[in-house]
């Protein structure tokens, strides 16, 4: 009998002290943070609420009263502008992880490791993330302009309003081919499936990816945990195995 009690008690208090966590996850990040918090969940026994969505949008989510306690933005700006505008804890911004870009093709031999196809009148459509809203999408944009090629490929593009809906234009061959996240295409060192070139980092804008601690988290010893494993050597582990860079 005592027994059974105590490990009662121990279930209660478990339950007790197991917290929640709502964070606001750029799209990009979807599949590396699903991992993290599978990780931190049987680490910490606290619980991740995730919402994927694009960095714009969650701007504006959480300006309009959004109950986020993390975001982790696919840029820099978003998160220093919610500080600056008193909708995040001030200093609590810091970067979990660099993002790369690749031209990336569901078809198999289709991207020959360069961006030679590009110049070829092999595809009808080339997907892109908006430039306005995600991060990744600007960076496509920069590459096409620093190939020379925005005149030839204007009328190609399709936008999708994420990095994760532009890989389903790719994925569903609505498109041949498009700029996405590398992490959405990379494991074990490479790029699982199809077929594509990653992009050299000189061709964009770095991709420095912030997290910040928003005012629904202030004082929540959850929303620390959380901050405190994104810089762990466990998740920074995880981050790296899809192709991000730290710093």
């Amino acid at each position: 009998m005592k027994k059974l009690l105590f490990a009662l008690f121990f279930l209660i208090s478990s339950v007790s002290y197991a917290a929640t966590v709502m964070v606001a996850v750029a799209s990009n990040f979807t599949i590396p943070m699903q991992k993290i918090a599978e990780s931190f969940e049987i680490d910490t026994g606290n619980k991740l609420i995730l919402s994927f969505g694009s960095s714009g949008s969650f701007y504006a989510q959480i300006k309009n009263g959004a109950p986020y306690q993390v975001l982790l933005s696919a840029d820099n700006e978003t998160t220093e502008l919610l500080e600056r505008e008193e909708y995040a804890q001030k200093g609590s911004s810091f970067t979990y992880a660099v993002g790369r870009l690749v031209l990336w093709s569901n078809k198999s031999n289709y991207i020959n490791g360069s961006a030679e196809i590009l110049n070829t009148n092999q595809f009808k459509k080339i997907a892109i993330a908006n430039p306005k809203l995600a991060p990744y999408g600007l960076a496509a944009q920069e590459t096409i302009n620093k190939l020379g090629l925005m005149s030839r490929l204007e009328s190609k593009i399709i936008q999708g309003e994420n990095i994760t809906q532009t890989y389903q234009f790719i994925l569903t061959e609505n498109a041949e081919l498009g700029f996405i996240a590398l992490s959405q295409v990379f494991k074990d060192g490479r790029i699982s499936n199809g077929s594509g070139w990653i992009v050299p980092s000189s061709y964009y804008t770095p991709i420095i990816q912030n997290a910040a601690v928003l005012n629904p988290g202030k004082k929540h010893e959850a929303t620390q945990s959380l901050v405190d494993y994104l810089k762990s050597d466990k998740a920074q582990s995880i981050i790296k195995s899809f192709g991000y860079e730290i710093r």
